[in-house]
């Protein structure tokens, strides 16, 4: 070893050592000007190296890349964000985590956006946990919790936001001059500038119904959820144009509203058994449970006796007896197209006139994704 090579690694041991120092103590975390110190190279070479765009050596590059394991250097992304007017960060406003539907939806947005290079926080507003269904209606307590995440997904600078509802309605929590990009998810805007991503509600129920009468039955019990929730009211279209089409009058006696818990289940089916109903559609799952416990207490069999089918395909459905037939949601694929089109709005894929495409007299743009029935055991043919 000659005397400039040896003068040039105890340089690189001794900036090493300053900034490990520092990092045990907890005074500092590495940043990239200390990490280009320890190597003895230039900012802007660890930089290209760390971005793929280095024109350094191979020993450079490994020594750059060995240094930013062992440091578990992270890059700033607030500093290039403010550098680039853009973060490569996307905010997710969950109304609830803990919902069924949220997951799926989570986890396929991530999915997507970390694939085309952005980071992705999930802020969760805890309504159901906090106030169960009470809130709907609570315009004060619902901003109470609302808007200080709004001022910190502006205080973080993210690049476009992507709001996650608990169950389908309009929703009223981003104006027309809002800033940033968003896409509704699971709900409607009211917003002509923010697209929503919907299940498609009618024609999945339509579906369902029309398979219940393909198999012989033409009074249908209808166990709704609340009367005036979005999901109710389309499912309630779907099981009535199912009905027309195939010559049956809709009877308003065989539809029994609930909310949506396994025990109005069973008080609907209660309900509805006395007008010889042959076949009952309830739509949740949770709702089926209680047909089920309903009918077993009066000796009926599912699948042999009386049929019964559900919607939302949750993984309890395949654990009744018989196995429910039931509706599935294409949660992954509403999380993929929300993503998809904040890319677009993000990344200018789209231009004005695709994006009127779908939108009439300044109505928002509306998506709705179809689902896919699951047939099991639970619906007889007679």
């Amino acid at each position: 070893m000659n005397f400039s090579k040896f003068q040039i690694e105890k340089k690189i041991i001794v900036k090493q050592y300053s900034v490990y120092s520092m990092m045990m103590k907890g005074d500092v975390m590495v940043t990239l000007k200390q990490l280009a110190k320890m190597c003895n190279v230039s900012p802007t070479t660890v930089s290209n190296v760390i971005n793929g765009k280095a024109k350094a050596s191979e020993e450079t590059k490994k020594r750059i890349m060995d240094m930013i394991k062992e440091t578990g250097y992270k890059p700033n992304f607030m500093a290039k964000g403010l550098r680039a007017k853009k973060t490569q960060m996307i905010a997710i406003i969950a109304e609830d985590i803990a919902q069924f539907s949220s997951p799926p939806i989570i986890e396929s947005i991530m999915d997507h956006l970390e694939r085309r290079g952005y980071r992705v926080t999930v802020h969760n507003l805890r309504l159901y946990d906090r106030w169960a269904d009470t809130w709907y209606d609570q315009e004060k307590a619902y901003h109470s919790v609302l808007d200080p995440v709004i001022q910190d997904i502006f205080s973080v600078q993210v690049d476009g936001v992507i709001y996650l509802a608990g169950h389908s309605r309009i929703i009223r929590c981003f104006n027309d001059d809002f800033p940033l990009p968003a896409v509704m998810c699971y709900a409607f805007s009211d917003s002509s500038k923010i697209p929503s991503v919907v299940i498609d509600d009618e024609k999945s129920a339509f579906d369902m119904v029309s398979y219940l009468v393909e198999n012989g039955h033409r009074r249908i019990g209808f166990v709704g959820g609340r009367a005036d929730n979005i999901h109710t009211i389309k499912r309630l279209l779907g099981y009535q144009r199912a009905l027309y089409e195939n010559g049956i009058l809709f009877d308003p006696k065989l539809v029994h509203y609930g909310d949506w818990s396994r025990e109005a289940g069973y008080e609907s089916a209660k309900a509805l058994l006395p007008e010889n109903v042959t076949a009952f559609f309830g739509i949740s799952d949770l709702m089926a449970g209680g047909i089920y416990d309903f009918l077993e207490e009066k000796g009926l069999k599912v699948g042999k006796d009386i049929s019964v089918c559900g919607f939302d395909n949750e993984s309890i459905s395949a654990f009744f007896r018989p196995a429910l037939t039931t509706t599935s949601l294409p949660l992954a694929k509403i999380g993929e197209i929300s993503a998809r089109l904040l890319l677009d709005k993000l990344e200018n894929i789209n231009n004005e006139e695709d994006d009127d495409k779908g939108r009439e007299d300044n109505n928002p743009k509306v998506i709705s994704v179809p689902c896919s029935m699951v047939i099991r055991n639970s619906v007889l043919k007679i």
